[in-house]
């Protein structure tokens, strides 16, 4: 029988040893709270900082693109652009040619422009120194590419259409050919055999597009307007045909030297109409031969054409240039003199008489030492200038 064992040897439970020991380096770790966001923390202000860089940098590029052009100027190009191009392949073309700096921005400025669909086709010129803006602005308005041409005042159609030829726009045959089509005339309403005295002197557009017709169409538009908002109800008032009213000043323009001359040259040729004298203007005895250069032979103004008023009583059947405004004002308004005779004197303006003798002493003053035989002062209607 065992003994029962004593106080001093009762065993004694035995410690948990996990009981006692301070918790691990990654219990401690899950069990603290998650580090806070510092802004005062170097590293993440500098993170910040970069996120944000990375962040801005694409508009900072665009708003670069939108407002500085990408150069200065010297790269000048002309780009043709047909119906139907797309925005990219514009943008594509735009930046090749070396006229903006990003294609990918061009788009999405267009875009966001709404401006993709009023693209208009045509020849433009663009340089390297216009923003987007400029650039859709044109597209978008079609501001063509233009050639500017511009007519001086008085030139006939022959000087128009050799000054072409001389500019590389049109042939001058070709332009002559458009001058005088029938079926142009008649859509333009004009009673004769071209549109001599109906092209506006003015400075014109164009374009690549253009032909000789279009050209036409365009300046005798612009002389429409002009004659019906100025001259045509005083036209009506007095009688007068705009035929007649375009062919006097057509006359007055090519022998006025001095525009402030204009209303007294109209007051001579007025006078001498209403005289039933023949007008002998110089310049009619060779229209459609060669153009005027303030003297003609005397073989000139025997020769016999339906304008030559050395041979023809009245005005000549059309006008034998494009006369400016002032001109047709002055064929309406001439001044009141009694004036039949001019001569030029040397410094570019006329000396004007009312009579024959007076003319005459002109003539020896003016023309003294010219090789001019006076046999035209003699006739029943003398020359009116005296230039032979």
């Amino acid at each position: 029988m065992t003994a029962p064992l004593s106080p001093d040897h009762c065993p004694v439970p035995e410690e948990d040893d996990s009981a006692g020991e301070a918790p691990t380096s990654s219990t401690a770790a899950s069990a603290s709270p998650p580090p806070r966001f510092d802004l005062r923390d170097r590293r993440t202000r500098a993170a910040l900082a970069l996120l944000l860089i990375l962040l801005l940098t694409p508009f900072i590029r665009y708003a670069w693109f939108l407002l500085l052009p990408s150069g200065s100027g010297k790269t000048v190009r002309i780009i043709d652009f047909e119906k139907g191009d797309t925005p990219r392949r514009i943008a594509d073309e735009l930046e090749r040619s070396g006229v903006i700096s990003s294609a990918r921005l061009f788009v999405i400025y267009t875009r966001l422009s709404d401006a993709a669909g009023r693209l208009q086709a045509g020849e433009y010129q663009f340089t390297d120194a216009m923003r987007p803006s400029e650039i859709l602005r044109k597209m978008v308005n079609g501001e063509v590419y233009a050639e500017r041409f511009a007519v001086p005042e008085g030139y006939s159609i022959y000087q128009v259409a050799e000054l072409l030829e001389e500019r590389r726009i049109f042939r001058r045959d070709a332009f002559l050919k458009a001058a005088g089509d029938p079926k142009l005339l008649t859509e333009l309403g004009i009673d004769g055999t071209s549109v001599e005295g109906y092209l506006s002197p003015s400075t014109y557009n164009v374009t690549k597009k253009m032909d000789e017709a279009a050209l036409i169409r365009a300046m005798v538009a612009h002389a429409d307007k002009i004659y019906a908002e100025r001259f045509a109800a005083e036209a009506r008032r007095l009688g007068i045909s705009r035929r007649e009213v375009v062919t006097l000043a057509s006359l007055i323009e090519k022998e006025a030297i001095s525009a402030a001359e204009r209303p007294l040259i109209s007051s001579v040729f007025h006078n001498r109409l209403g005289k039933g004298m023949r007008l002998q203007s110089d310049p009619t005895a060779i229209y459609g031969i060669r153009a005027f250069g303030g003297n003609v032979s005397k073989r000139d103004i025997e020769r016999a054409t339906p304008y030559n008023t050395y041979r023809i009583p009245g005005l000549p059947p059309g006008p034998i240039g494009n006369p400016s405004d002032a001109a047709i004002d002055a064929a309406l308004h001439p001044a009141q003199t009694g004036y039949l005779y001019f001569v030029a004197r040397k410094d570019g303006t006329h000396h004007f008489s009312a009579t024959l003798a007076e003319h005459n002493a002109a003539v020896r003053t003016y023309l003294r030492g010219a090789a001019a035989p006076t046999t035209e002062l003699r006739t029943e209607h003398p020359s009116i200038t005296g230039r032979r």
